[in-house]
């Protein structure tokens, strides 16, 4: 009978004429190279390309892994030989080798050699490791060396084949080949050797048509295979499977037995001619090379035929040789989990099958099974070439034989089934037949256990083994069917998932009881759906209501409750043999036939069968035998199944029981296992937990272990501790954590340590912006800092800092700023009560400027940094003023003159003008010039004058109109060196502007040029224009105060005392005419041009009745004149105007 070898193409890949392929050994990858210069690697698993290697425009006639390396090693008809990484895609080296093609490269299994073949006749040897060097030359062929391959059993050794016709068989080291085989009648295309130990072939093919088989050793020509009908192109002996494939341009793929050397199958996908064939060792696949591409196809299955009975004895099949070995001779050896057992092996002879057509016995074929019945342990059966026998166990003697070309056991050893075709399935009991039946729709397959499961195009069908009556069709493609040892319990693995199934025999029988219930589909209620996973499984076993199984990740798993437990992880495939509880391990072979065990404990597997279920009792009588080093995946199998608090109470880990304690809220477990851990994770995760259940104390703690800065900062601001603050604030900034500490500070109110932190982390533009904005009186230290800083790295950008205490004139609101500093630090002593909260302005209401405007603080109170800033602020410009040359009444005249007037007074010549205006140099100068006798003097002058200022210790209580002058910046008290002129109502036809008057207006006269005095274009603009730039708190004033003028308040931070400047009218101006005042300097503009305007008769009537008279400014006349004007504002519904601003009047409007 033919040999029963399944055949599956993998990959199919078209393509350019393809010249070599190469398979990797542990990758899943194909190399193919290509007539058009290509180089190509595919992946057969995902069907994808995954890399592309353009090495030249002509033939690429061989490429080659070299997997330790991560090389390809490339040979082109250009004659070079290049290397590449296929990982990187990076080109290594570049060499010539040979003086024409290069037809073949042989990589050294061991050694870090490359043989080379050529047109050239000659054969090479490279070194890489000695970078690439030309170690040897081989020379004896007389034509072209068509193929090197190197002898696997003898890596010193290797054959090549030429277009001499013949076959050279070589050594490393030696110049001459060690002989020649001859026998073909053309040149030889081809060669390859038997990688098994047992027989010393070679075999070759030509362009006579023929394959050859020769013994090397005996140098004979042992067997020829005709039956190609063209050159043959490609010969492989298979790593693995008793085969041959051959290649041929007949585009036919042969498949010979290796024994017989009959042909078994030949092959033809339709792409031409076949030009290489390629197998990998210790896998099925085969690659081939084709003109219109190449595949890969599968021979036989990966499946070792290896079988293991309850007591652990193992039986396996190698080709027709049959062994076996047991695993109670290990005793009580420590066995590592997948460490290979040490195992003694026992040949139990040869198996044969009966060949009908010879009649005579045979070796066994490729395809054979083995398995032992669990129940019995009395026999075996081997099934292969459509044949099966049934022997006995222990001796191995025949029981019973006969065709078939799938077997399988029923649940005990009474009872089997076999498929013969796709039509027939027979059923033997006691090793005779039974019944023959043909199922509906054919049986491609066929399942043992406690139904017979039959597969067929159309789905899965269960019939009973005692009269083949259908239980259940099942629309499924099943490629594994595994029962428990009950038969409760089933799984049905496909090629993408596997369901697990509950067999319910009870109502089967209700269902045969009533024939209603009887479909065509059989008994639908017959199973029930556990569940669905997505995996594919490899081999797979039932322990318990665990099932336990080998997936295509390479994981030994077992699923348990809707559950997956990973048991190993494994680095190569694996087949499940069996489970032997009294061991607690499980054991596994692989395709070399070792054997490996993992444990896997029993009562664990107890434990969890009964939890699932629900025999609580029975669970807790075994718990107490699992180990404690396995209560951990007990633990997690509780939890799984939503017993939280019996997994905590079972499980040993202290990860796995701090997070049930999370789960389950159990906050004095969980601090116990933090305590325990010192880990600032798990008190992170517990202060979450406890500040969702309100236990603040706990939560502060978890925090604080965590030294989680930011998590305390919230819980202490929320709670308003405010002792927590300050502690934390201290922490942090000890820690290193200034973010956190500064916000503390900050929220105290302590802004010395705020400007502390910045200025130690050597954040000195921030603490620059904060000193401005809260702590004006630290602005100079700070500046001083950042200058010397910051001229490390840019001299420039250091100069160009102002300080307040120099510049004064840059920072026009330093005294009010310096002013708010001190009744901030007077007022907000103390910490306020929650319960004041709805008494208390917010912040964003406030206007501490203004509520400044009236606090005097005391001397004492001032540290002195605060009151060397404020002496420097206030003398700076006074300096100026008290040291400023004396000038003669005529020039006084003349600088007040307006610059255009409507008269015929004839103008101040412009040398007049230049002369009258000292330059900045000259200011300056004169300012430095002052003597500190002369500051004395002035002090002592201040502090005689016998005018107080001074009536309400706190605040001064302004009027509704002075709240809407002090919104303004230029009509709100100013510092002691402004003097503000009264803002007067005009007629509708001129237009309304407040001049302003003060000490730093000569400053700003003596640094202005001539160019900026020239105001001649200014006092053409437009009424609409002057009113626009008048504030809005200036029109409401305009409004309110109608057909009146009020007088300038004098801010009570003026020096008290002093007299204010003597300003008179320029003689022969028009009597309509105005004095010419310069504006001060302001935040909101610095320079303002005073335009002309014509008062009426009427208006300067008005101004005159309400001016006091000014010849004296002795102090009862300056009370008297304010006396007066106070009384005519009260007539205008002024009653609240502070009347201590009075006491300086402008001379020139009472000369008016």
């Amino acid at each position: 009978m033919p040999l029963r070898l399944e055949i599956k193409r993998r990959l199919t890949a078209r393509s350019e004429r393809v010249k070599s392929v190469d398979l990797h050994s542990t990758e899943p990858w194909m190399l193919v190279s290509l007539y058009n210069g290509t180089v190509v690697v595919w992946n057969h698993e995902t069907q994808l390309v995954v890399k592309t290697f353009e090495v030249c425009d002509l033939p690429v006639r061989v490429a080659k892994f070299v997997a330790r390396k991560h090389w390809i090693v490339v040979g082109a008809d250009d004659m070079l030989v290049r290397v590449f990484n296929y990982y990187t895609l990076e080109k290594v080296n570049t060499f010539e080798a040979h003086s024409d093609y290069i037809r073949c490269i042989a990589v050294h299994p061991a050694q870090p050699y490359i043989l080379t073949s050529s047109d050239d006749m000659l054969i090479k040897l490279w070194d890489w490791e000695r970078k690439w060097l030309c170690s040897q030359v081989f020379e004896g062929h007389t034509h072209y060396v068509m193929q090197i391959v190197i002898n696997p059993k003898d890596n010193n050794q290797f054959a090549s084949a030429s277009l001499d016709r013949t076959i050279k068989v070589w050594q490393l080291g030696s110049k001459t080949p060690n002989f020649t085989l001859e026998g073909h009648e053309k040149g030889v295309n081809c060669v390859d050797y038997y990688s098994g130990g047992d027989k010393p072939y070679l075999i070759s093919g030509a362009d006579d048509h023929l394959i050859k088989i020769w013994d090397y050793q005996n140098k004979t020509c042992v067997q020829t295979l005709e039956g190609h009908t063209q050159n043959v192109t490609g010969v492989s002996f298979h790593p693995e499977l008793p085969v041959i494939l051959t290649g041929s341009e007949d585009g036919t793929v042969r498949v010979w037995h290796s024994n017989t050397y009959r042909l078994e199958n030949s092959l033809n996908y339709g792409m031409d001619r076949v030009w290489c064939i390629c197998g990998r060792p210790g896998s099925n696949y085969v690659a081939v090379g084709f003109d219109e591409g190449s595949i890969i196809i599968k021979l036989g299955r990966e499946e070792p035929a290896m079988s293991m009975d309850s007591s652990g004895k193992v039986m396996w099949a190698r080709h027709s040789e049959v062994q076996q070995a047991s695993l109670r001779t290990l005793g009580d050896t420590e066995v590592q989990d997948g460490e290979r057992l040490p195992l003694g092996v026992k040949d139990m002879g040869s198996c044969e099958t009966f060949d009908s057509t010879n009649a005579h016995p045979n070796t066994a074929p490729l395809e054979t099974y083995v398995r032992i019945v669990p129940l019995s342990e009395e026999f075996v059966v081997v099934c292969g070439d459509g044949e099966f026998i049934i022997y006995t166990a222990m001796a191995l003697r025949s029981k019973s034989f006969g065709s078939a070309e799938e077997f399988v056991w029923a649940h005990d050893s009474s009872q089997y089934a076999t498929r013969e075709n796709i039509n027939g399935v027979k059923i033997f009991k006691n090793f005779k037949l039974k019944k023959t039946f043909k199922p509906s729709f054919g049986a491609e397959a066929i399942f043992g256990g406690f139904l017979l499961g039959v597969r067929s195009n159309n789905g899965l069908a269960f019939y009973d083994w005692e009269n083949v009556q259908l239980i259940r069709r099942i629309e499924i493609q099943p490629k594994h069917i595994f029962w428990s040892e009950s038969g409760e319990l089933l799984c049905i693995a496909t090629d993408e998932s596997f369901f697990l199934l509950r067999f319910l025999p009870e109502q089967i029988s209700a269902a045969q009881g009533a024939n209603d219930k009887m479909t065509e589909d059989g008994i639908e209620d017959a199973f029930e759906v556990l569940g669905e996973v997505q995996e594919v499984v490899k081999t797979g076993l039932w322990v318990g209501d665990c099932f336990i199984y080998t997936s295509s990740l390479n994981r030994l798993n077992y699923y348990v409750g809707g559950e997956i437990i990973t048991i190993a992880h494994m680095d190569r495939i694996m087949y499940l043999l069996g489970y032997i509880p009294k061991d607690n391990r499980l054991y596994l072979g692989d395709k070399e036939l070792n054997i490996v065990s993992f444990s896997l404990l029993v009562s664990a597997l107890d434990y969890q069968t009964a939890v699932m279920r629900k025999d609580f009792s029975t669970a807790d009588k075994v718990l107490p035998t699992i180990p404690k080093d396995q209560r951990t995946r007990v633990a997690r199998f509780l939890e799984k199944q939503g017993y939280r608090a019996q997994a905590l109470a079972v499980s040993t880990d202290p990860e796995h029981k701090f997070e049930l304690a999370l789960q389950l809220g159990d906050l004095t477990t969980a601090r116990q296992l933090a305590l325990e851990a010192e880990s600032q994770q798990k008190w992170k995760q517990l202060a979450e937990l406890a500040t969702a259940k309100c236990q603040l104390s706990l939560a502060q703690e978890c925090l604080h272990q965590a030294r989680d800065y930011g998590g305390l900062l919230l819980l202490a601001t929320t709670s308003g501790n405010v002792e927590m603050v300050g502690k934390l604030a201290e922490g942090a900034e000890g820690d290193g954590r200034t973010n956190v500490a500064f916000l503390s500070y900050f929220i105290q109110g302590r802004l010395e340590k705020c400007l502390d932190l910045l200025i130690d982390t050597n954040r000195l533009p921030e603490a620059a912006f904060l000193a401005r904005a809260y702590m004006p009186s630290q602005v100079s230290r700070v500046v001083k800092l950042w200058k010397e800083s910051l001229s490390k790295v840019n001299k420039k950008a250091a100069d160009a800092l102002a300080d307040p205490a120099e510049y004064s004139n840059l920072f026009p609101e330093i005294q009010q700023a310096l002013l708010a500093e001190q009744y901030l630090k007077e007022t907000h002593v103390r910490v306020r009560a929650s319960a004041e909260y709805p008494l208390v302005t917010p912040n964003e209401d406030r206007h501490v400027l203004e509520e400044s405007n009236g606090f005097r603080p005391e001397a004492e109170n001032l540290k002195p940094p605060e009151m060397e800033v404020v002496e420097r602020v206030a003398e700076y410009p006074v300096a100026a003023v008290l040291t400023e040359a004396p000038r003669s009444e005529e020039e006084a005249q003349e600088e007040l003159v307006p610059l255009e007037q409507e008269s015929t007074t004839a103008e101040p010549s412009e040398a007049a003008l230049v002369q009258s205006i000292p330059s900045e140099r000259e200011a300056t100068r004169d300012g430095i010039s002052s003597t500190p006798e002369d500051l004395l003097c002035l002090e002592e002058r201040f502090s005689q004058e016998p005018v107080t200022m001074k009536r309400e210790p706190e605040m001064v209580q302004s009027s509704s109109v002075q709240d809407v002058i002090s919104s303004d910046e230029s009509a709100a008290c100013i510092s002691q060196n402004e003097i503000n002129p009264t803002g007067k109502e005009l007629p509708a036809e001129l237009e309304m502007s407040d001049l302003l008057v003060s000490a730093d207006s000569v400053a700003s006269e003596e640094t202005s040029s001539y160019d900026d005095l020239d105001l001649e274009a200014d006092t053409t603009s437009s009424p609409v224009s002057a009113v626009m730039e008048k504030s809005p708190h200036e029109l409401v004033l305009e409004a309110e105060v109608s057909q009146a003028t009020t007088e300038e308040l004098v801010s009570s931070q003026t020096a008290g005392g002093q007299e204010p400047p003597n300003v008179a009218s320029q003689e022969g101006a028009t009597e309509d005419g105005l004095m010419l005042l310069e504006p001060v300097l302001s935040q909101e503009q610095d320079t303002q041009n005073t335009e002309e305007s014509v008062e009426p008769e009427e208006l300067q009537q008005e101004l005159l009745l309400e001016a006091p008279p000014a010849e004296s400014n002795e102090e009862g006349e300056s009370e008297e004149s304010a006396e007066d004007l106070e009384g005519e504002m009260v007539d205008e519904d002024l009653e609240d105007l502070d009347m201590e601003n009075l006491d300086l009047i402008d001379e020139d409007l009472l000369n008016e």
